[in-house]
């Protein structure tokens, strides 16, 4: 039986002094049985990152050993929980382990031939293709699907949605029919009107929103994956693209050099913004609390990273956090994250399903 004592935190403005975990469980119930050990501190709901591609690096899929060794990496920096964002790789068996996050799979991301990363996606030869693709990846994946909304247009020069609107709503249609949830990448301004009309679920990076569809998004109460780090990448992708696409250059710095004011202007006007790291391809695993401090960063309250980092994003994803019966996933740390973000690259201890792994 383990103890956990000092600052438990429940949720928004809720806290507790003790909590105890038995058979993997979480209770407030002093249990009569002798304690084997006691941990002291702030203690958390297991992290989540939102945003997170488990079995994808830079070349493509990578193999079950490969994979592992980026969910411990997740794991070990406090995340027990990952939404999964889109990966070439079957990741399902992660869910019979027992020391790794938990894992809400999205199936591959859908994407149009050389119209996204190579080796990344799954590409379909017609657009007319997209909504039964969306039932299939549906089906295959833990209630999420992800679409690649818009990538550079090599023709044009720029970024340009991949979907004719009307197909699109269909395949969000499809989605929801199934039970499933859709989240899109989207970099431009032109793709956002559409997937909103179609209804999607959640928006990855957003990075072209207008203050006018900032403010549709803030309406519509969709969240927005920030991915900092990734968008602190957009000069680096610009400087690569700009001898033969100027204007996708010049777009992408553009996007960059206002990556803070947008996110603080996604926060302000309401935009639940959410933690991802886009671990996977260009980006390590683990780095929840780098992104967490460049979230800080742009100007949204440590309390709040914080929040969207932990229980408020596993409410969302339909998981409980610290609560009587819950599964023991906690993260406990040596000072409280919520004043100073820099505290959550620094776990003291991680508890998943109700044993210390790290």
């Amino acid at each position: 039986m383990l103890h956990l004592r000092g600052t438990v935190v429940l949720g928004d403005e809720r806290e507790s002094g003790d909590v105890w975990v038995i058979g993997g469980r979480l209770t407030f119930d002093r249990p009569a049985a002798p304690i084997d050990a006691t941990l002291d501190g702030w203690v958390l709901p297991g992290l989540v990152d939102v945003h997170c591609h488990i079995g994808l690096a830079a070349e493509g899929a990578v193999d079950a050993a490969a994979a592992r060794r980026q969910a411990v990496a997740d794991r070990d920096a406090g995340v027990l929980l990952v939404r999964d964002a889109g990966s070439p790789a079957d990741t399902s068996w992660v869910h019979g382990e027992e020391d790794l996050p938990r894992l809400i799979r999205a199936g591959r991301h859908l994407a149009r031939p050389k119209r996204y990363l190579r080796y990344f996606a799954r590409e379909l030869d017609a657009v007319d293709e997209l909504p039964a693709a969306v039932g299939e990846e549906a089906r295959r994946g833990d209630g999420w699907v992800k679409l690649v909304a818009d990538w550079i247009d090599r023709d044009l020069g720029d970024l340009a949605p991949l979907w004719p609107d009307d197909l699109l709503a269909e395949a969000v249609d499809r989605a929801h029919a199934t039970g499933a949830r859709v989240t899109a990448h989207t970099f431009s301004t032109e793709a956002l009107d559409p997937l909103l009309d179609a209804g999607v679920d959640c928006l990855e990076h957003a990075t072209g929103a207008t203050p006018e569809q900032v403010e549709r998004i803030a309406a519509a109460g969709i969240p927005v994956t920030a991915t900092l780090l990734q968008v602190g990448n957009f000069d680096a992708i610009a400087d690569q693209g700009e001898p033969r696409y100027p204007r996708y250059a010049a777009r992408m710095r553009a996007m960059h050099a206002r990556r803070y004011q947008h996110v603080r202007d996604l926060h302000d006007a309401g935009v639940p913004v959410l933690v991802g790291t886009d671990a996977g391809g260009t980006i390590g695993h683990g780095r929840i609390a780098a992104e967490a401090a460049e979230m800080v960063r742009a100007g949204i309250p440590a309390v709040d990273v914080v929040a969207a980092a932990s229980w408020r994003t596993r409410s969302w994803l339909g998981h409980p956090s610290i609560a009587e019966g819950a599964p023991a996933d906690v993260v406990v740390y040596p000072a409280d994250p919520r004043r100073d973000i820099a505290v959550l690259g620094t776990p003291s201890a991680v508890v998943l399903r109700g044993h210390r792994v790290a």
